[in-house]
């Protein structure tokens, strides 16, 4: 039994030391990337969104609007109209799980830190989640990071969070 637990610790640690590794390297490719570094700038981006977004994202001209992007990672409703009245279902779910996840999960610490957030950002996810379910807010803003990370990458522009008017 002793030598099991120590076989399975000597693994454990060379598995630590190869995410140690990953994490270096995508810190170096971060420091040299200018696309990672501003969608970084995006509250709920951290490293690892912003080299997922800047790696898996083709060129953003091939996206019209903010709104395919979004589309584009199944952040946006699905449509079940028809003739004139119009239902909007679920999220979609289409396209890339693992950039929908971490957006999704970006969006959970804004969602959390909406008290303290001083900005317009903040100021509407407060009012969002007065009058909608945490989780549909949280999708929401995972939808408004997506379309600002479009925008980013077009414009070549940095993110500046506005203050509340």
């Amino acid at each position: 039994a002793r030598s099991a637990l120590l076989a399975l610790g000597a693994q454990l640690e060379h598995i630590a030391e190869a995410i140690r590794n990953m994490e270096r390297q995508l810190m170096t490719w971060h420091r040299q990337n200018a696309a990672s570094q501003r969608l970084e700038t995006i509250p709920g981006v951290g490293i690892l969104t912003a080299t997922a977004l800047a790696a898996s994202v083709p060129d953003p001209s091939v996206f019209k609007s903010g709104r395919q992007f979004a589309a584009w990672l199944g952040l946006v409703p699905r449509q079940h109209s028809s003739g004139g009245k119009e239902r909007l279902g679920r999220v979609s779910k289409m396209g890339n799980g693992y950039l929908r996840r971490l957006l999704v999960v970006g969006a959970t610490s804004v969602t959390r830190r909406a008290e303290t957030n001083h900005t317009r950002t903040g100021a509407w996810v407060r009012a969002m989640l007065e009058r909608k379910p945490t989780r549909l807010v949280t999708v929401a803003i995972a939808n408004k990071t997506a379309r600002t990370a479009w925008a980013l990458l077009a414009n070549g522009e940095t993110y500046t969070a506005l203050p509340v008017s």
